[in-house]
Order: structure tokens, then sequence, then C-alpha cells
């Protein structure tokens, strides 16, 4: 009976799995296994975590005569004993198996600004006093029209003093009516 190391198909459509076994020459693909001796997934990220070898039973296999497969020859080059790619696998596995780091959200770009009411019970506790604003309110505007009835004098009388003894308008009166 000649053994051969190959890789026995898993998984789903669209997501393999590898089993790495020693199976008989004979046996199909997917068939019986004489025994499992690592995985390999395809689908993991991190290319040096994707394939997992026990050395020890390789090796005896490998005593006995079984051979490997192309593929699997690969796996061992880069992953068995005496491996290339050793001290990458090993980091890339502490990382795999350590927390997941996930980057800061940030400020939210929206916030909905919360409705406030007014409170019913503060307006009817104070009354209200009509007649005391309404005559606040007339003041204010008695003021202000003073206030502009006194500024329209003053420009009456600048434009009036501009005025040349001749009866024409001064260089001064015009730039002034200019500047406003």
């Amino acid at each position: 009976m000649s053994v051969r190391i190959r890789m026995k198909k898993l998984g789903r459509k669209h997501r393999p799995f590898f089993r790495i076994c020693a199976v008989d020459n004979r046996a199909p693909r997917d068939g019986r296994v004489l025994e499992e001796l690592g995985t390999y997934d395809p689908m993991i990220a991190e290319t040096d975590a994707r394939a997992e070898l026990n050395s020890e039973r390789f090796s005896y296999w490998l005593g006995v005569g079984a051979q490997m497969s192309d593929k699997v020859k690969v796996l061992f080059k880069k992953y068995g004993p005496e491996g290339t790619h050793l001290q990458a696998r090993d980091a890339a596995l502490a990382k795999r198996s350590g927390p997941k780091v996930l980057p800061e959200l940030g400020a939210p770009a929206y916030v909905p600004k919360a409705e406030e009411t007014p409170a019913p019970a503060e307006e009817s506790a104070q009354p209200v006093d009509e007649s005391a604003t309404q005559k606040e309110a007339s003041e204010s505007v008695e003021s202000a029209d003073s206030g502009a009835k006194e500024s329209e004098a003053a420009n009456v009388e600048s434009t009036a003093s501009a005025t040349t003894e001749d009866g024409g308008v001064s260089d001064a009166a015009t730039e002034e009516d200019k500047s406003e």
C-alpha cells in the first residue's frame, strides 16, 4: 500500500477549506483517510496564518515512505519544521489571536436638537400687566422719533451754512451730500 499526503476538500461553495491528510493512494479525494496532519484555509486574510501543520506526524509519514502532493510540498517547504516562513507565520498567528482593534469613530456627523417646550405653569404664575408694557413701548417710539427730528434739523443747518453769499452751493456742501 502506498501512502500519499494530500489535501482533502471541505467547506461549502465559494468558501473552501482543506485538511492535509495521509491517505491510501487508491482512495478518492474526499474519501477515507489514515490520519489528519494539518489544515489549510485559503480564505484567511493573513497569508502566513493559513496553514497549520503537525510537524511530528508529518516527519513520521515521510519516514515510512509517504509521498507528498505538489501543493502539500509547497506548504511543507514554507511552514514545515525547517520552513522559510516560520517567523512570519508566528507573527501572523499572534496578530490573529489577539484582540481586534477598531478605529475610533469620531464625532457624529449629525445630532438632532432636542425640542424645548415652555412650561405652562410659569406663564400662568405671573400676572401680566398689559398697560405697563404698552406704556414702555410707546415711550421708546417717542424717544426714537425725537432723536430723528434733532438729526434732521442739524442737517438742514449745515446745508444752509454751506450756501455762499451769491446763492450758490459751496464745494464742501456737495461733498457732504455725496458722502451720505
